[in-house]
Order: structure tokens, then C-alpha cells, then sequence
């Protein structure tokens, strides 16, 4: 499943170095605005020890893990939507994305350059959100122009695409992302097709100094940048730590995490948090053969998890033998689950849980 997340931010927020550590990818991180002329992208395995845990136990010559794709999107600025700097350019990759991680600046650091002059997050942040909703009002000013048409020809449908479009302009116009609104199930579908950039899915980071990666409640930018996101999640993260744990073998990264107070880097919880708010669960299979972790979007069936692994599978779909992963490490087998009658067997509509281990009977 082929899912994105954009990177956005202004320029030299620590977008392309957290971008860098992410995928170990080498994109520009210059101190000027647009070192990043065309979005990088990279997939990204994610964290996840219970795929370790199988892998240990099966020890299979191939190891897959879920990936989340990154795009490194060039940093706006104040007008954009208007076209300043790169705007356009900019606004139409964000459009293409899935979700979005938006960086702020929450450092001190007098020899990077800020665009806007000074440190203030939520400042920094309501420039970015401001150029979205802009850019999200000029794209329904269209669509007021066709369905107010269309409703007044009485066409079908019209009369109730024409009010939510009435009610977007309304809240977006007070400041209001259309992600903050409720839909009915035919009005999510409509939205889908406008692609709306403040509807998606959003993620804050904020990037604090090395001294406060192990305590960012210590950091005024990041209680700020909190109050001000909230309920959008926000996760502190310092980039320039992570730049560097991405240049060390794992044994030196575990001592420096250890050093710095760290349980795990904080690239770990952006990932498995990008994961998450795009609604995405895991799945496994293994087997001697394989270890892999499969991605599905959560309230998926059994058939649907199938045809993620390959389509025949799906079309010639018998049954699902399903375990948590889990009680399968705890049985250490998969013929000692089966001796102790922890396989269950289920039909096409089952409703795949995060963590199921699945052995798909199929016959075409």
C-alpha cells in the first residue's frame, strides 16, 4: 500500500536534515530558503519489534518490514498560496500527498538564518496553516461557482454539495482546518475528490535543541507550539541528534541514546505517529521462508489483507488462519499454536486486527 507523507515547513526549520536522517539520503540542507527545489522522497521502514520478534523466532533468509513513503517538500513562505517564493510549485506536491508532517523551529541558534527573522513557533506555524487554508478557499471558490449551477438546475446531489462547500468556506475562513470538521460517509467521499490540503491528516514536530530532546516540557517553543496545535498530535524530536544517529552502527547509537536519556530515537515515534494518523494497521505473515509485515488500512478484511500479498489470493480466497502475534512468539511454533488450539479459522469478512499473523488458504 503506497501511502505518502510530506514534509512541510518554512525554510531552515530542520525539515531536509530530519528528512536526511529519516531515509539516510543525502537532500541538500543548506542555510538559505528553497535548498530544496524538487521534493526528495524516501521510503521508511517501520520500527516495529514484534516483526523482530518473528524474525528471531523463524530466522528466514528475508526480513520485510511496513514502510511509510516521505517526501521532502521545499519550505514555504508567507504568500505562497499567492504564489511567493515557490508557492505554487510547493502546494501542488503537498496536494499529492497523504498526510503531512509540518516542522517548526523550536531552537535558538544565531547562525541559521530564520526567514521570518526571530523564533516564534506558533507564529511559524499559523503561516503555514493560513497559506493551506488559502489555497483550500480558492480550490472550493470553484466549486461554489459549479454546484451553486448545478443547484439551481436541480441536478441531483447538487443542493447538498453546494452546503458543505458553503459550510468549508464558512469554517475555513474563521481559521478552522477542514480536517477539524465532521462528515457523513457521502460527504467524506465528496471531499475526497476536491482534495482539500487542510483536510489531510496532520503531524507536528517540533524541533528542539539537544538539550531538551529528553525533556521538551523544559522548552517554551514547545509548550507553546502544544497549546496552539492542539488536538493535532505533536511530537519533539531533535534533528540535529538525529542527523547524527543515522551516521552510527547500531551499538554506537544505543550508547548515545543511553547518554542522552533516550529510550529510542525520536524518528522512531514520528514514524509509527505518521502510521498511525493515516489510519493504517499491520499485519504479518511468517514463515521460514519469510518474516513480513503488511500494510492495510484499519476495519480491512481478511479477502482485502489477501489481496495486499497478491491478488490471486483475494480472487480464490477459502479461509484465514489467524493468531496474534503474540501467542504465536509465546507458543514458539506455528504447529505448536495449532496443538494448543490457538489458530482460528476466519471467512472473507473478518476484520483484520493490528498484529494478526495470517496464513491465507486460497484456490484459483
Amino acid at each position: 500500500m503506497a501511502l505518502s507523507v510530506g514534509i512541510v515547513g518554512l525554510p531552515n526549520v530542520g525539515k531536509s536534515t530530519l528528512f536526511n536522517a529519516l531515509t539516510r539520503a543525502r537532500a541538500l540542507a543548506a542555510n538559505y530558503p528553497f535548498a530544496t527545489i524538487e521534493p526528495n522522497v524516501g521510503v521508511v521502514p517501520v520500527p516495529d519489534e514484534r516483526l523482530d520478534a518473528l524474525a528471531q523466532l523463524f530466522q528466514p533468509p528475508s526480513v520485510v518490514p511496513a514502510t511509510v513513503r516521505f517526501v521532502d517538500i521545499a519550505g514555504l513562505v508567507k504568500g505562497a498560496s499567492e504564489g511567493q517564493g515557490l508557492g505554487n510549485q510547493f502546494l501542488h506536491h503537498i496536494r499529492e500527498v497523504d498526510a503531512i508532517v509540518h516542522v517548526v523551529r523550536c531552537f535558538e541558534d544565531e547562525n541559521i538564518i530564520h526567514v521570518e527573522g526571530s523564533v516564534d513557533p506558533v507564529r511559524d506555524a499559523d503561516i503555514i496553516q493560513t497559506e493551506l487554508i488559502l489555497a483550500d478557499l480558492e480550490t472550493l471558490g470553484r466549486q461554489h461557482q459549479r454546484y451553486e449551477k448545478l443547484a439551481r438546475l436541480r441536478e441531483k446531489g447538487a443542493t447538498e454539495a453546494f452546503d458543505l462547500v458553503q459550510r468549508l468556506e464558512k469554517a475555513l475562513s474563521e481559521g478552522t482546518p477542514a480536517r477539524s470538521l465532521t462528515y457523513t460517509e457521502d460527504e467524506r467521499d465528496l471531499l475526497a475528490t476536491w482534495h482539500l490540503l487542510t483536510a489531510k491528516p496532520l503531524l507536528y514536530v517540533a524541533n528542539v535543541p539537544e538539550i531538551h530532546a529528553a525533556h521538551p516540557e523544559e522548552n517554551p517553543y514547545y509548550r507553546a507550539l502544544l497549546d496552539y496545535a492542539h488536538p493535532d498530535p505533536v511530537i519533539p524530536v531533535s534533528a540535529a541528534i538525529e542527523a547524527e544517529l543515522s551516521e552510527l552502527s547500531p551499538e554506537d547509537q544505543k550508547a548515545l541514546l543511553e547518554d542522552l536519556g533516550l529510550k529510542e530515537p525520536g524518528l522512531h515515534r514520528l514514524i509509527r505517529e505518521a502510521y498511525r494518523m493515516l489510519g493504517l494497521i499491520t499485519f504479518f505473515t511468517a514463515g521460514e521462508k519469510e518474516v513480513r509485515a503488511w500494510t492495510i488500512r484499519q476495519g480491512s478484511s481478511a479477502s482485502s489483507a489477501a489481496g495486499e500479498i497478491h491478488s490471486d489470493m483475494e480472487r480464490g480466497f477459502i479461509r484465514a488462519e489467524v493468531i496474534p502475534v503474540e501467542d504465536l512468539l509465546q507458543a514458539g511454533s506455528w504447529a505448536k499454536a495449532r496443538e494448543k488450539g490457538l489458530i482460528r479459522l476466519e471467512g472473507r469478512d473478518y476484520l483484520v486486527r493490528d498484529g494478526d499473523v495470517l496464513y491465507i488458504r486460497f484456490a484459483v
